[in-house]
């Protein structure tokens, strides 16, 4: 008997260990593919991310670059602190010249002595004017000194926040403004525990200057990425972006869908689309470029401003080319015998604008006089008369729907909207190579035929 209860026991036991590991199993089973899932989304992503850097650097080295020369700088100014000598002459102070560099070194020569020349100003006006009210609390007493100081910190925040929201300075001296309000407020408060208020300003104005100075002369000496020329090749690019959609566009819409390949696989009638929110960056790298001394072809005194104007020309026609590719993928498009009676003085109108627009880039590239562009808005605005007397004659007949003329007639005023605006970025191209003295190249002319056998002006 007892050996039956021993042989029972030992079976119960054996079966609740293997329902214990049944258990077991099924959770693990149950747990594991969601562990995999995740382990395998966290392995994307970080792929994701990894391969997102690798095309940063590839799109444009200089990032690399760039990267480089910061912890190039970061590592020269903490020198200050782990050479002895140097941090016995600064003391904790030598702080100040690593968090200069952190927040001064920028990418392009421009906003990185943009903000140098800021701070070191904004430090050297905030200290003198903190050590006048210091000694002016002084004369107050001990109980009137930190109500007088209290006065001067609120009166220099009050009135420089108000002036920050003035556009032209917060454009170029907002950061230094901001660097005033911390450095006046510093020193105020921290002059009223200690007596050395002098020796205070001395050590942040010098380390300061220290890792503003190491921030140029590495931005300047290695490798520089002048502001100017990314605006000055910006501004080219765009001109030729909106060129190049120009000259594809007649053909692309008078082509019948029938005809062959979508309209969605042209990349080249895509390329419009970053000029339409270019502002911001050309009014930052104008803003920077001011900043930087004289390199290469650009003059101290460039005229920034007068690039400025071209890219808002530029926009502006980038606009009536957003219109006209919307007419591209339009559900309501015109009849071929519609279309065909404007489509040759269209077509000519949007190549000639677009080479005039590519000439037009290609001048400010290469900093000669843009003969050839003047050449193409002649033959362009030639091609609007004939357009604008096809339209007065009337491009439909009693039977036809009104509906499947206005699209073309739409496209028609909008092309002559481009050669408008291409004449006015032409006319403001012109007054940059006045002002820049571009080198003149004179070409040779020679008359063409049309294929309506008008005459026009072409380039031999």
């Amino acid at each position: 008997m007892q050996a039956f209860l021993i042989t029972f026991c030992i079976s119960a036991m054996d079966l609740e260990c293997a329902s214990q590991e049944t258990v077991k199993q099924g959770l693990l089973a149950r747990g594991w593919p969601p562990i995999k899932g995740f382990s395998k989304h966290v392995k994307t992503k970080v792929f994701e991310f990894f391969s997102h850097l690798i095309k940063l650097g590839q799109d444009d080295p200089r990032r690399v670059v760039h990267s480089l020369k910061a912890g190039l700088a970061l590592t020269l100014v903490s020198l200050f602190y782990y050479y002895q000598p140097l941090y016995k002459s600064f003391g904790v102070s030598a702080m100040w010249a690593v968090i200069t560099v952190v927040v001064v070194f920028e990418f392009s020569v421009g906003a990185t002595l943009g903000k140098g020349v800021n701070r070191g100003l904004a430090t050297l006006l905030a200290g003198g004017l903190a050590v006048g009210a210091h000694q002016l609390a002084n004369l107050s007493g001990r109980i009137g000194e930190p109500i007088v100081l209290g006065f001067f910190v609120f009166l220099q925040a009050a009135v420089s926040t108000f002036v920050r929201f003035c556009p032209q300075i917060k454009a170029r001296y907002d950061y230094g403004l901001l660097i005033f309000i911390l450095t006046f407020s510093l020193i105020s408060i921290s002059g009223f525990r200690d007596d050395e208020v002098l020796e205070l300003v001395h050590k942040r104005l010098l380390t300061v200057l220290i890792g503003g100075s190491t921030c140029v002369i590495i931005s300047v000496l290695l490798f520089p990425v002048w502001a100017g020329q990314d605006l000055h090749n910006l501004i080219a690019s765009n001109m030729e972006k909106l060129g190049i959609f120009l000259e594809g566009f007649g053909d692309e819409y008078f082509k019948m869908p029938e005809d062959g390949e979508s309209k969605e696989d042209r990349p080249f009638l895509q390329g419009y689309k970053s000029v339409l929110d270019s502002k911001t960056n050309e009014d930052a790298l104008a803003n920077f470029a001011r900043w930087e001394p004289r390199h290469g072809r650009f003059q101290f005194r460039h005229p920034w401003k007068q690039y400025l104007k071209i890219g808002a020309l530029t926009r502006k026609c980038a606009y009536r080319i957003e219109s006209l590719n919307g007419h591209l993928y339009a559900d309501i498009q015109a009849k071929r015998e519609i279309r065909s009676k404007i489509q040759e003085t269209c077509t000519t109108i949007s190549m000639e604008s677009g080479k005039a627009l590519k000439e037009l880039s290609m001048a400010i590239k290469t900093m000669v006089k843009p003969f050839a562009a003047d050449i193409h808005i002649e033959n362009s605005k030639s091609s609007v008369k004939n357009l604008d007397t096809l339209l007065k004659s009337g491009l439909w007949d009693d039977e036809t729907d009104l509906l499947e003329v206005v699209p073309v007639a739409t496209v028609a005023s909008l092309l002559i909207d481009v050669v408008t605006c291409t004449a006015e970025i032409a006319e403001s191209v012109n007054e940059l190579a006045t002002m820049l003295k571009f080198e003149v190249v004179e070409p040779t002319v020679s008359p063409e035929k049309t294929e309506t056998g008008q005459p026009k002006i072409g380039i031999s």
